[in-house]
């Protein structure tokens, strides 16, 4: 759960940028967009192995 408090000073428009921020960082919306509709198990395998050879394959830029 992502929780941002507000400091003194801080405006709304900041508050946004750091609950924006946060939720990108721990990777929220990955998630939810992962679990958006099920995956069997044996589909779930074929894909983190093809993920993982796109990985290797491709050189980190």
């Amino acid at each position: 759960m992502v929780v941002v408090k507000k400091m003194p000073g801080d405006s709304d428009e900041a508050l946004i940028r750091k609950f924006s921020r946060k939720v990108l960082s721990e990777g929220i919306l990955q998630e939810a967009k992962r679990r958006e509709f099920y995956l069997k198990p044996s589909l779930a395998r074929k894909q983190k192995a093809e993920d993982a050879r796109r990985a290797k394959r491709i050189p980190a830029a």
